[in-house]
């Protein structure tokens, strides 16, 4: 079982997220959640709506992207008054569509594209917009019914932040999010209804790739009052950019030819953050320090003295810390601390909501009576280039059993745990059973996992016969639920579909090799 799970970890798909309306009329398929911004181009935001042409009738389907900045807490909007302000906003009809028929082979293509309402529209496609591999597949398995939209971001879009909030904090925190938003309305401008609504949380993230860059260096010369000779501190850094999880060489080199002396030092990674409103606020928070005094004291007249200290900022380290700025946080999972804001054109910097930037300060210690010395470098903390499968042709089966969700199923110590711990254990069990049975089998799988958030989670099995993913594949959409930690309670009140003790359940087959469903809500 172990074996099979590491080997799993290896393979890679087509990952695809899913969310139905409350009443199951409308259903949004999108290719992912996270949107890379890598300085030079924004990636798209392409999917597919599932539509019911009988419930929608002479009605329309809009879908928009939104990004706000909330600037005060959620529970304090009162009396009309938000603390909200909108940045960007793109819509688009998706149903009815408008298509055309080009006479060289390249397929359909979608005459409505999206329009933007608010922001710059220099990186929006205008025009005809051929379907991309990735509609294409989901139409061809969803049927006539399945609608594509598709989204370009604009360079200047603000990056996605969230500020921490604190323990006894509710509501939506504040900072930038995104939100993909699909709904059944006369016009784009009709209030949005909860029970014929789709509404998706989606993040984008800067990646800033390897360019050369000089070393960030600085040098202080402190001269005291009423003391001769000066006290140089030259700091500088390994590299300019780090990415999230890396260790930061801070390089320290002390001349004192003064009659001071230096006590410790002081080290510290600290994070600035910029609200673009009208005052400009700026708040700082300590996201790693250290002080020590090891090989101290620097003796007057001590040159040459040279040391490498590392500090290493991350968010495990600073959860308890609010106002703390990260990267645009989706409910159920974890991120980390927030990217450096790169500002492409000053002059727009107000439709960032807010910036974030990094210091690295060093700090000597001399006493009570003689002022310190400290100086200060910035650097940039941004994400390591991304691999993915962005135009969805991978070929390759993953059977993705949320090894998140079993981690937090299997361990523990409580007695209520071991319910599911046996569902757990025989549905895997059965599983693997199924999968030996069927190896003879010379098939080329793709899974594309549908990720719904809360209420509706699925994932989808598509198989392409043959080699490879061709114009001509085949996808087979078969669904599982995922296993829910339920309490004792709510246990009792299921279907068992095939008891064999009387504390446990079996998971129930679904009439595919690969995929169980345990014993949770119907989807």
């Amino acid at each position: 079982m172990d074996d099979s799970g590491n080997n799993l970890h290896k393979k890679q798909g087509t990952r695809v997220f899913k969310k139905s309306s409350p009443n199951g009329k409308i259903t949004t398929y999108l290719c992912k959640r996270d949107f890379i911004d890598s300085l030079a181009d924004v990636d798209p935001i392409e999917g597919v709506v599932l539509v019911d042409p009988e419930y929608v009738k002479g009605r329309k389907v809009f879908t928009h992207v939104l990004s706000a900045f909330r600037y005060g807490r959620e529970d304090l909007d009162v009396l009309g008054l938000t603390f909200r302000k909108d940045l960007y906003l793109a819509s688009a009809q998706v149903y009815p569509p408008v298509y055309a028929s080009e006479s060289d082979n390249c397929g359909r293509v979608l005459l409505n594209p999206a329009k933007v309402s608010e922001g710059t529209d220099d990186n929006l496609h205008s025009g005809t917009l051929p379907l991309t591999r990735l509609q294409e597949r989901l139409i061809k398995k969803l049927g006539s019914n399945a609608f594509p939209f598709y989204f370009k971001l604009p360079a200047d879009a603000p990056a996605s932040v969230t500020l921490q909030p604190g323990p006894n904090e509710n509501g939506k925190p504040c900072g930038v999010d995104y939100e993909l938003r699909t709904y059944v309305a006369e016009t784009s401008d009709d209030k949005l209804q909860k029970r014929n609504a789709v509404r998706l949380a989606i993040r984008k993230l800067t990646y800033a790739p390897e360019e050369p860059a000089p070393q960030p260096s600085a040098v202080v010369l402190k001269e005291f009052i009423m003391s001769p000779g000066t006290l140089r501190l030259e700091v500088s850094l390994n590299k300019e950019k780090y990415y999230h999880g890396e260790s930061i060489d801070i390089n320290v080199l002390v001349d004192n030819n003064s009659n001071k002396t230096v006590k410790k030092i002081k080290l510290s990674v600290r994070q600035y953050t910029q609200l673009c409103l009208h005052n400009n606020n700026r708040y700082n928070c300590v996201v790693d320090e250290l002080e020590t005094d090891e090989s101290f004291p620097i003796l007057p007249s001590q040159t040459g003295w040279c040391k490498v200290y590392k500090l290493r900022p991350l968010l495990a380290n600073n959860r308890h810390k609010r106002g703390l700025a990260l990267d645009g946080k989706l409910k159920h999972e974890d991120t980390n601390l927030a990217s450096s804001t790169i500002i492409c054109n000053p002059n727009h910097k107000e439709n960032l909501g807010m910036t974030v930037q990094y210091r690295v300060k060093v700090r000597l210690v001399l006493g009570f009576v003689s002022s310190d010395v400290s100086v200060e470098l910035p650097f940039t903390l941004t994400h390591p280039k991304p691999d993915s499968d962005v135009n969805g042709t991978s070929s390759k089966l993953i059977i993705d059993d949320d090894n998140d969700i079993l981690h937090s199923l299997l361990s523990g110590s409580d007695d209520r745990l071991k319910h599911n711990r046996h569902i757990l254990q025989q549905s895997q069990l059965h599983s693997n059973e199924q999968s030996s049975s069927d190896r003879n089998v010379n098939i080329t799988d793709d899974l594309i996992k549908l990720d719904d958030g809360i209420n509706d989670n699925k994932a989808y099995l598509v198989s392409s016969y043959g080699g490879g993913v061709d114009d001509d594949d085949d996808l087979i959409f078969e669904d599982f639920a995922r296993l829910r930690l339920k309490s004792y309670e709510s246990d009792k009140r299921m279907d068992i579909a095939d008891s064999s003790t009387a504390d446990s359940t079996m998971a129930t087959n679904v009439n595919t090799p690969n995929a169980v469903i345990s014993p949770s809500s119907p989807s």
